[in-house]
């Protein structure tokens, strides 16, 4: 009975968790001109992927306006390029220096280590939205509004959270194999490339993907500081793709079409990676 429930309880947050996901992609395959009648059921009546051709600019926006659409265009691969270019530099760089921070903290003696990790953690307690406006201020006087230098920058070398995840790995990872690298003679920087690195996958795969999901869906930060062409990314172009539209009709369907085409690469990137993320978790580095 217990193992009855347990199941019904996890597959209704599942249906909960996927439904949004659902409905968007039903309204991205209804035609514009009949959303407004065909919101009752499951499924559209006349499912179509004309919405997803208007927003990758298969289409002219006259055709779009003859669909139902709001004629508004949308330089989707350009803004996916540039996603995948902010995504990429901030996954890499934080992964690898928070790292470096994180084994630094675990391992190694220097004066005022622990009252430079506790302003670390302490950080971890100030929102996010406190730290916008500075950001913002730096970026501005340094010159590097509207590039991709200033939109990386405050995120590109380590966040608190992501150092206190990892140190507190390192802080469980055997000394044994440490020390008998130190005896066949390795230093402290060969040590962490080629011995602790290697077999800490999972936490770093944990971090990878969740930083690269949080920087694919970021908005406020991008849409501050890229605002032109040449920087900004999908989430802000999406936005802007609405605010195209008439404030009568918004363009539901092109924007649901837009949104759905802008998570197929979080997803892929996950099925790919999904279940090396878990064989790494499973692997302990000890073998008997």
């Amino acid at each position: 009975m217990r193992r009855a429930l347990g199941w019904a309880c996890l597959i209704l947050a599942i249906v909960i968790s996927l439904f949004p996901l659902y409905w968007m992609i039903r309204t991205a395959m209804t035609p514009g001109r009949e959303l407004a009648g065909d919101n009752s059921g499951f499924f559209p009546q006349n499912p179509t992927l004309f919405n997803f051709e208007r927003v990758l600019g298969l289409v002219s926006p006259e055709e779009s306006r003859a669909a139902g659409g709001s004629g508004a265009e949308l330089n989707f691969f350009r803004y996916l390029g540039n996603s995948i270019v902010y995504t990429g530099l901030i996954t890499i760089f934080q992964t690898l220096f928070c790292g470096m921070a994180g084994y630094a903290f675990a391992r190694l003696q220097f004066f005022g280590r622990d009252v430079l990790f506790g302003l670390f953690v302490g950080a971890l307690m100030v929102p996010p939205i406190f730290t916008l406006l500075p950001n913002f201020v730096l970026v501005k006087e340094l010159g590097l509004l509207d590039s991709t230098a200033g939109l990386i920058a405050p995120s590109l070398l380590m966040t608190p959270f992501a150092v206190f995840f990892l140190r507190q790995f390192f802080l469980g990872f055997p000394r044994e194999v440490e020390q008998a690298a130190l005896i066949d003679g390795a230093t402290k920087w060969t040590i962490f490339w080629r011995v602790v690195l290697p077999m800490t996958k999972g936490p770093l795969f944990t971090l990878a993907l969740t930083t690269a999901v949080w920087t694919w869906n970021d908005y406020l930060w991008p849409l501050l500081v890229a605002p032109g062409e040449d920087t900004r990314v999908l989430t802000t172009a999406l936005g802007l793709f609405l605010k195209q539209s008439p404030n009568t009709h918004p363009d539901w369907t092109g924007l649901m079409a837009g949104s759905v085409l802008s998570v197929i690469p979080v997803l892929l990137l996950v099925a790919v990676f999904g279940r090396r993320l878990v064989d790494s978790i499973q692997f302990s580095g000890m073998k008997g």
